[in-house]
C-alpha cells in the first residue's frame, strides 16, 4: 500500500480509532454509574436547623412544584426557607406567594434586593440573602430542581462525615412536555451524568454543582464567604475548589436529584447545551478537548464519509450505537425510571458532537438574557455587541 494511499486514509482511521476509544468509555461508564448508585447512603446522627437558600429570577415551568419538593421533606430539625430576587416585581414571587398557601406551616423569608456586585447575578442575589439565613447549615439549590422526600437528611448526614466540608448532588433531567425537554433530558441523563460518574470513579473530575451545595457557615467563612466568585461563570466549581484548597472535602452522595429540562425550541437547547459546554471549555481546557471520545457515533460516522462508506466503519458506527443503547438502559436502571427514547439518542449524539465543535469557535455565552466573553480564568465580562 503506497505512502500517498495512507496519507488520503490516514483522516477515517484517526476517526475510527476514536470512534473505538469512544465505544470502549461507553461500556466502561455503563458498569460505572451502575456502582455509583448501588453505595449506600448517609444518615444523620442528630438534625441540626438548616436554612435553604434560593435565588429565584422569573416563573419559571414547574417552579412551584420544584419548590414544594423542599417543603415536603423528612426531616425533623427546623428549616428555612429563604428565596431571594433583585425585583420586588419578580414574576417569581407569585409561586411563592402560592408556597405559602399550600405549605402555611413553612417558615419562608423573601428578601428582594437589586444590588450587584460583579457580573454573576446568581451570586450577587445570595449575598444579598444571606444576612437573613438564621441557621448555621446552608443548602443553597437553585430554582429548577425538584428532590425526594430524604434529601435533606441524606444531605446532612454527608455533611456530617468526618472531614466533608461541602456536599453537592449529581443530577438527572427531568422533561417538560414536549420533544426538546426529553432531547434536553437525555443530554443529561445519557452523557452529562455518566461522564460525571465515570470521572469520579478514575479521579479525573473533582466537580461541584449548583444544583445544591450543603455548607456550614464556617466553611463559607473560612473560603471569604460568596464576594471572590461574583465574575465567575462556573461559580459552584470555583466554590468546590476553594474548599478543597481550604483543607475540607467535597462529598458526593449516591443519589440523584431531578433538573428540570423546560428547553421549548430548538435555538434555547443548543444555547444552553453550549454556555454549558463552554463553561466546562473555560473550567478544564484539556479535560473538555479529551471528552470528545464521548461521541463514538459522529467518529464512526465521519470514518465512514472518509473512507468512503467502508464496511468496517459502518460496522464501528453499528457498535457505537449498541454501546449507547446499553449505557443508557443502565443509567435508567440505575435512576429508577422507564426505559423508552431510544431513538432520539442516535440524534442526540450527533448535534451533541455539533454543539462540541462549536464549543471552540467563540468564548462568548448567554446566561439569563445577558450576554457575556468568559477569559481563560473562567471569569465573566460584558460582551460588547459587534
Amino acid at each position: 500500500m503506497s505512502a500517498a494511499h495512507w496519507l488520503a486514509a490516514a483522516p477515517a482511521y484517526a476517526c475510527a480509532a476514536c470512534a473505538l476509544f469512544g465505544i470502549g468509555y461507553t461500556m466502561l461508564a455503563s458498569v460505572l454509574i451502575g456502582r455509583f448508585f448501588a453505595r449506600a447512603v448517609a444518615e444523620p446522627l442528630s438534625f441540626p436547623p438548616v436554612t435553604i437558600v434560593k435565588p429565584l429570577h422569573g416563573n419559571e415551568r414547574a417552579l412551584l412544584d420544584n419548590l414544594s419538593s423542599f417543603c415536603t421533606q423528612r426531616y425533623v430539625g427546623d428549616v428555612q426557607f429563604l428565596f431571594g430576587v433583585h425585583d420586588p416585581a419578580d414574576a417569581a414571587l407569585q409561586a411563592v406567594d402560592e408556597l405559602r398557601h399550600l405549605h402555611p406551616a413553612a417558615d419562608i423569608t423573601v428578601v428582594a434586593d437589586a444590588r450587584l456586585y460583579g457580573p454573576n447575578r446568581k451570586i450577587s442575589n445570595i449575598i444579598n440573602m444571606l444576612p437573613q439565613a438564621r441557621h448555621d447549615v446552608l443548602v443553597f439549590a437553585d430554582s429548577d430542581v425538584s428532590v425526594g422526600p430524604d434529601y435533606l437528611r441524606n444531605i446532612v448526614g454527608e455533611l456530617q462525615r468526618p472531614g466533608v466540608g461541602l456536599v453537592t448532588c449529581v443530577y438527572r433531567g427531568q422533561a417538560e412536555p414536549g420533544f426538546w425537554p426529553r432531547l434536553s433530558a437525555k443530554a443529561t441523563n445519557y452523557q452529562f451524568l455518566p461522564g460525571v460518574v465515570t470521572g469520579l470513579a478514575l479521579g479525573l473530575a473533582q466537580p461541584c454543582f449548583g444544583q445544591t451545595i450543603a455548607m456550614r457557615r464556617r466553611t463559607l467563612e473560612k473560603i471569604g464567604g460568596f464576594m471572590p466568585f461574583v465574575r465567575y461563570l462556573a461559580e459552584d466549581h470555583a466554590i468546590g475548589e476553594a474548599v478543597r484548597a481550604s483543607g475540607e472535602q467535597v462529598a458526593i452522595p449516591p443519589f440523584a436529584i431531578a433538573h428540570a429540562c423546560v428547553e421549548r425550541t430548538a435555538t434555547q437547547l443548543f444555547a444552553h447545551e453550549l454556555r454549558w459546554s463552554r463553561t466546562i471549555r473555560s473550567i478544564d481546557p484539556l479535560g473538555h478537548l479529551g471528552s470528545a471520545l464521548m461521541h463514538p457515533l459522529a467518529f464512526a460516522l465521519l470514518a465512514a464519509a472518509f473512507s468512503g462508506g467502508a464496511w468496517w466503519a459502518w460496522l464501528i458506527a453499528a457498535l457505537a450505537v449498541c454501546a449507547r443503547f446499553a449505557l443508557k438502559l443502565r443509567a435508567d436502571r440505575a435512576l429508577r425510571q422507564m426505559h423508552g427514547g431510544l431513538w432520539l439518542l442516535p440524534f442526540w449524539d450527533i448535534v451533541s458532537f455539533a454543539i462540541f465543535v462549536a464549543s471552540f469557535c467563540s468564548s462568548r455565552v448567554t446566561w439569563r438574557g445577558f450576554s457575556f466573553n468568559v477569559d481563560g480564568e473562567g471569569l465573566l465580562s460584558a460582551a460588547q455587541d459587534e
